[in-house]
């Protein structure tokens, strides 16, 4: 079992870190945890996340517990039929942007509150490595099947007001969002399709739209001409990359400032969230829009958390999730498609007329870096950079007026991660190497 109980989820290779047996006791260790009677489990396209589905299935049943089996599902589907079925917990069986040997569980609480490393998976580990499961039940429970697609597709769609179809390239990387875009209409999108069958060994790329190499074929379409924008989808559909109709990749956080434009037409003055990696144009232009920003931590059961306890509306974060209160404070990438094609509708200007005024500053990227010692370099920088506003939100955030940066450390590696800004390219390339080089001193 190396390692596969994660920060936010459970992850390993199947057949060796995670087996059908571990999945048994995991379930049985669930019921035990949460001690629900009512359980949603759906599943992405891994020929594997079948014997995983029926194995803790299994153990969950065992100990009393009804399991609802929602089947082939995006990953915001199976968080939308938690809160919409009245669920007192629910697993998604995926590994995500993993290559096709990997496979893991998403899970959450009622009303799609997600489970992370310290709110039980912990507990849950505790539990399996221990074997100190709770008695079988003297009935065991049942298992059901239901289809959320069509509910959560009318669910979706009731945000769309896209007055004539847009053309776009969807690449679907052999995942889930193959379902996910059922939520597209024939009066929404004319939809070319990359890679649009199912297939959990991904053999035309990674389904991972933050690494840039994945995108080169939709690029290259969309570069033909005659298309509004594209969107590619990671292996389980809860996050989504854009490219605008040139064919250039859109940063996530330009994304997040166009979704909050459009969702502040229908909830005026909302919250809304943004992660802390993002550019100053985010805040600004969700403030031009008459919002309220607010800036939340990197990490998705954070960023929940906030959001429900500040009733936001909306949420994005630098790595393409982004949550809506209306999916139960949870991702979905096809809600994400429909808010930018509305503005696409609305305005009549192309994607890259839509983000050219919100590219205003100047990014590095994020850039990782390995390190001895990481609290010896956090002291570096505060010792240089003590005259700057600081904050401690996620690691250590320094601004200026013109620039700013944070620094973060790896959860499970000795590496510190930097993102910075400024307002010339100039002064970004020159403070880049500059905090770079006090990091790896």
């Amino acid at each position: 079992m190396a390692g596969i109980f994660k920060a936010y989820d459970i992850r390993g290779i199947y057949g060796t870190d995670l087996t059908d047996e571990i999945a048994f006791k995991i379930g049985r260790a669930v019921a035990t945890f949460l001690k629900p009677k009512k359980f949603v489990i759906g599943r992405d396209m891994r020929p594997h996340s079948i014997p995983l589905f029926e194995a803790m299935a299994r153990g969950l049943t065992l100990q009393g517990v009804d399991v609802i089996n929602i089947g082939l599902v995006s990953t915001p589907m199976s968080y939308h039929a938690n809160g919409k079925l009245g669920a007192d917990g629910s697993a998604m069986i995926t590994a995500s942007h993993n290559p096709g040997d990997w496979n893991g569980m998403k899970l959450c609480r009622e009303q799609a509150v997600p489970i992370s490393g310290a709110t039980g998976i912990a507990d849950i580990e505790r539990i399996v490595n221990e074997e100190s499961f709770d008695d079988p039940a003297a009935t065991p429970g049942t298992v059901t099947e239901y289809d959320i697609q069509p509910e959560y597709f009318e669910h979706i769609r009731t945000f769309a007001e896209i007055k004539k179809p847009l053309k776009v390239v969807i690449d679907y990387a052999n995942g889930m969002g193959i379902a996910e875009s059922g939520v597209f209409t024939d009066a929404m999108f004319e939809i070319t399709p990359l890679y649009d069958t199912l297939d959990g060994t991904f053999p035309n790329h990674e389904a991972n739209p933050l690494k840039h190499d994945t995108l080169q074929a939709i690029s290259d379409r969309l570069k033909k001409g005659g298309y509004d924008f594209g969107i590619a989808f990671d292996g389980d559909a809860d996050r989504a990359g854009f490219l605008d109709e040139n064919g250039e990749i859109v940063s996530m956080d330009m994304i997040t400032a166009l979704v909050a434009q459009s969702m502040l037409e229908k909830f005026p003055g909302a919250p809304i969230f943004y992660d802390l990696r993002s550019s100053w144009a985010v805040k600004e232009v969700i403030e031009e829009a008459g919002g309220k920003p607010m800036m939340s931590r990197v990490g998705h059961a954070f960023i929940k958390a906030q959001m429900r306890e500040a009733d936001a509306v909306f949420a994005g974060e630098l790595s393409g999730h982004y949550y809506f209160k209306d999916n139960y404070y949870t991702e979905s990438a096809s809600l994400a498609a429909i808010c930018v094609a509305n503005l696409v509708s609305k305005t009549g200007k192309t994607l890259s007329e839509l983000i050219r005024p919100i590219k205003r500053y100047f990014s590095a990227g994020e850039i990782n870096s390995t390190v001895a010692d990481v609290q010896a370099v956090f002291k570096r920088l505060d010792e240089k950079y003590g005259d700057a506003h600081r904050f401690q939100l996620d690691g250590n955030s320094y601004e200026y007026d013109d620039w700013w940066f944070n620094v973060r450390s790896s959860n499970t590696e000795p590496l510190v991660r930097l993102n910075l800004e400024a307002k010339t390219p100039e002064l970004m390339a020159a403070k880049r190497d500059e905090v770079l080089a006090l990091i790896r001193q």
